[in-house]
């Protein structure tokens, strides 16, 4: 399995070595041991999966605060989609610093948003499913946003994205400058 640090360095992309022949191929998409070499010791307690029927569907900015934080390991299993991570860590040199990757089935690459990152995606084809690992439950309570189209953060979403399949909730979300402080950096 490759692992690449993006240019926020605690965002990962892990990439399964797939091993194919004419019948298809077979790729180990987790290996804990792996992770936890470039990622740190993390548990995952859920998998969640989404799908976006129409291609342009946006979804985000989401992350849950303390005490329900969350990491996710997150993937593509059918269609594609433009899958975001942004810093939210007052006092991190890549506060409010976005990086986004292509997620596909044949790529198989698979993108961690560590806790303290706000996390968001675009679906680039219809009928696009998303699955990921989470390292806390779901928490109505910590359930929390990020304006996906705040301009301090200014995000580079593909032309594909459509407003106007944006959930209520994502249509109302704070800017990163109204945001609270939810989360520290806590890095050397």
């Amino acid at each position: 399995m490759q692992v690449q640090s993006l240019d926020i360095a605690d965002v990962k992309l892990f990439t399964p070595r797939h091993i194919g022949d004419e019948r298809g191929y077979f790729a180990e998409t987790f290996r804990a041991d792996i992770f936890a070499q470039n990622c740190g010791e993390h548990v995952f307690v859920q998998d969640n999966e989404s799908l976006s029927a129409k291609a342009g569907t946006l979804r985000g900015l989401h992350f849950q605060s303390a005490p329900h934080v969350q990491g996710k390991l997150v993937r593509c299993t059918a269609g594609s989609l433009f899958d975001v991570a942004v810093d939210i860590r007052v006092g991190s040199p890549t506060y409010g610093q976005w990086v986004g990757e292509t997620l596909t089935p044949q790529n198989g690459k698979q993108l961690w948003v560590p806790p303290g990152f706000a996390h968001g995606f675009c679906s680039l084809e219809p009928d696009t499913v998303i699955c990921y690992k989470v390292t806390g439950y779901y928490s109505a309570e910590c359930d929390k946003g990020l304006a996906f189209d705040d301009p301090e953060i200014a995000i580079a979403w593909p032309d594909v994205a459509d407003r106007e399949t944006l959930s209520g909730k994502d249509r109302v979300q704070p800017s990163l400058a109204d945001l609270p402080a939810y989360f520290q950096y806590e890095g050397a």
